[in-house]
């Protein structure tokens, strides 16, 4: 499990293994590229390989118009929810590729769905909110389309999951879907069958509109 704080790391780490969790710490700050690749070597270190990848952390800084967005809000959270997952996603995948069976899952949303915020009759709450977040999302999903057309020969499946609103700190819990509901698609897509699909987006319902 990675963790940019090392403390609340631990913490969290030590209530899993209370359940009888094979879990470990890996401390890492997916916006430094010393971090991550320090985080590499010492799965290296210990595993030799990585099986599965979920790249989980993401930051929603910004809840208003777009004409209101600042550049710094819209880099700051692009340095997390876009590069942050290439650059994990590219330091770890030496060791995906010694994997029989490698998977990679990134957390989207459907917030970052092009076809939903273009819809005027769409339910979406944020279709002209929350830019920085939204946009963040739908270049993650083609970071994913990418990665999985590249890695399709090498057997890794490369997959987004839309968890829904998921009751976390980043909305202060108001999400309406609990941590377990809301792990139950990346889980999915993180154990998919090598018959399974890649390039795709999904949630709790199946394939996603892009």
């Amino acid at each position: 499990m990675g963790a940019r704080d090392r403390g609340r790391g631990e913490k969290a780490v030590a209530e899993l293994r209370a359940k009888e969790l094979p879990v470990e710490l890996i401390q890492i700050d997916v916006t430094s590229e010393e971090s991550v690749d320090r985080a590499a070597a010492d799965v290296e270190r210990r595993h030799g390989r990585l099986d599965i990848l979920v790249n989980n952390a993401g930051v929603a800084l910004d809840w208003l118009p777009a004409s209101q967005l600042t550049v710094d809000v819209l880099e700051k959270t692009f340095e997390t929810n876009v590069f942050g997952v290439f650059r994990v996603t590219k330091a770890l995948l030496p060791l995906l590729k010694k994997s029989k069976h490698g998977r990679i899952v990134n957390i989207s949303s459907g917030l970052g769905s092009l076809a939903r915020s273009a819809d005027p009759n769409t339910t979406l709450t944020a279709r002209n909110m929350l830019l920085a977040y939204c946009a963040s999302k739908a270049a993650l999903n083609m970071i994913t389309v990418q990665f999985a057309n590249e890695l399709k020969g090498a057997g890794i499946k490369v997959n987004s999951a839309n968890p829904g609103f998921t009751a976390t700190d980043m909305n202060q819990h108001r999400g309406t879907r609990t941590v377990e509901q809301g792990a139950a698609t990346p889980v999915r897509l993180a154990l998919l069958p090598d018959d399974g699909p890649t390039a795709g987006v999904f949630s709790d319902d199946g394939p996603e509109p892009w």
